[in-house]
Order: C-alpha cells, then structure tokens, then sequence
C-alpha cells in the first residue's frame, strides 16, 4: 500500500508562556521557537518514520523552502510538491507549563490547490493505496471524491473541525480520525461513546478512530469497539502528538497490521511525542517506539 498525504505545510512560531493568553491581555514569551508544522507535514513525518512509504502532495510559498528539506530528510517522497509565489501557511502556537496549546493558523498557500493539481498527482495513484488529508487545505470534498472514485481507500483527520466538514461526503471514507472536540462539534454529543454512536449510526461503513488524550484512544467499526488506554507520562508539549498517533496508526495499517495493534502502537509514539518540545520535532523513530512496546 502507498500512502499519498494531501496534506498542509506550515511554519510553526511557537512561544512558551507563563499561561495562555486572555483577552486584552499582554505577556511575554521565555521561549521562541521556529519549526516545520502543519498537520499534513507532521503526519507524513510520523509515517515515514514509522516505516511507511508516502508521498506528501501540496504546494510550499514563499519562505517554505525549509519544510520541503525536513520532509525529505525524514523519508518522504517529495516528488508531488509544487512551489507558489503565495505567503507560505504558518501557525502561531502558544504553550503552557503544562503543555497544553492555543493555536492560531494562517492558511496561505495551502488554500491554493486546483484541480489540475489535484487530478495530475491521483493519475499516479489507485486501488489498494490510501488517500490521507486533514482539513488544513482547501477541496477536502474533491480530494475525498476523487480518491474514491480512483479506488484509493481514504483517510481523513477533521482538524481543524468547522460547520463546512458536516456536509462532506464522509461517508466515501474508511477512517475518519478525530478528537473529542472534533467529534463534540460533529455530532453535538460529549460523551466519548456518544460521539462514536453518533458518528458509526450515520456513517456505518467507515472506521472511526476517537482520541481522547491523556484518556486513550477508541477505535469502533460498526458495533464493534475497543478502548486503549492511554500511557501515563509527564506532558512538556501536545503539539504534534495526535500527528504522531495518525501517522503511526496508518503505517500499522499500510503493513495490513490488526487495527487494534495499530491502535496500541499509535498510542505509544504519541506518549513518547508529548515528552518533547515541537511538532514534526517531536515525533520518535520506529526503533525507539518497538522498544517501548
């Protein structure tokens, strides 16, 4: 199985604060950091660190050139990547003592896709291989169709969630992959095991796979459902780390891996990631996760 990832490259500009900001409110920053981000980006990293032969597909603006080198320099095949005169799309990522953020995102050139572009990468792609996007891009809707339409199963991660992702054709994928807020705003439930009623109800064919941070992981397939538990470690920084949890989950799968032992290995790339600072810098290599399994 080859994994295309349409996915999003940003720059991320990460501060480390006393607390994240309130309204009106000013503070200062003890640590700046400037890195490669952007769903997309992060979770092609995870894969190819993982083990996982993928292609990123999606265009690099202006100042982006670095983030082409990080996804090479880890393994991913960077043949789809097209260069715009476009601002290239960044993120402003605020980070607590606890780790927990508040993120502010700049689409810019990864809201210029076509249709061109689009169909000229898919030629390339067909049955047996899985399509993976995130909703940081534009034509999420015609990516999902098309892939279908070519035979490719589809992954998609619903971050970050609007009212719009309600009227895509969702039930074209195999994984949909979310987290409870994701799935809150979705399906208007909170429970956990709501979300994932609601969600499987209304779209029985797919698999869904519902992250609940510090809580686990659950993974459902029609009536079928199953809770991993989630490591116990001390959390410096969660940015990336639901990156990290998709990207290791799919490899499992691309190896024709049992999902729930997909399941057990995304959960622990995703506790080592929380451990340390950054995003797609942040994402541990196959051989150090297998040790901790």
């Amino acid at each position: 199985m080859k994994i295309l990832n349409f996915g999003s490259l940003n720059i991320d500009h990460t501060y480390r604060l006393p607390r994240r900001i309130l309204p009106g409110e000013t503070l200062s920053a003890a640590v700046y950091l400037k890195g490669c981000g952007g769903k997309g980006l992060n979770q092609s990293v995870a894969l190819a660190r993982a083990g996982a032969p993928v292609f990123h597909a999606g265009l690099v603006g202006e100042g982006g050139d670095f983030l082409r080198k990080r996804l090479a320099e880890s393994g991913v095949d960077c043949r789809y990547l097209k260069n715009t005169d476009l601002p290239n799309g960044h993120a402003i990522i605020q980070v607590d003592p606890s780790g927990e953020n508040s993120i502010v995102l700049y689409p810019g050139s990864n809201h210029a896709l076509t249709p061109d572009f689009v169909n000229q990468v898919l030629a390339n792609f067909g049955p047996g291989d899985l399509l993976l996007l995130q909703n940081e891009t534009n034509m999420v809707p015609y990516l999902i169709r098309a892939g279908r339409a070519r035979g490719m199963d589809v992954a998609f991660n619903a971050a970050p969630m609007e009212e719009a992702v309600k009227g895509y054709p969702l039930e074209l994928l195999r994984f949909l992959l979310i987290n409870e807020t994701e799935g809150a705003a979705l399906t208007g439930c909170t429970d956990p095991e709501a979300i994932a009623d609601a969600v499987c109800s209304a779209y029985p064919e797919l698999e869904l796979v519902l992250t609940l941070g510090g809580e686990g992981a659950i993974y459902r397939k029609g009536s079928f459902s199953h809770l991993q538990p989630a490591r116990q470690v001390r959390a410096l920084d969660t940015t990336g780390a639901g990156d990290a949890f998709i990207g290791y989950f799919l490899a499992g799968i691309a190896e024709k891996a049992d999902p729930l032992y997909c399941l057990y290995l995304a959960t622990a790339a995703s506790a080592i990631a929380v451990t340390r600072p950054g995003a797609s810098d942040s994402i541990p290599e196959a051989a150090e996760v297998k040790r901790t399994l």
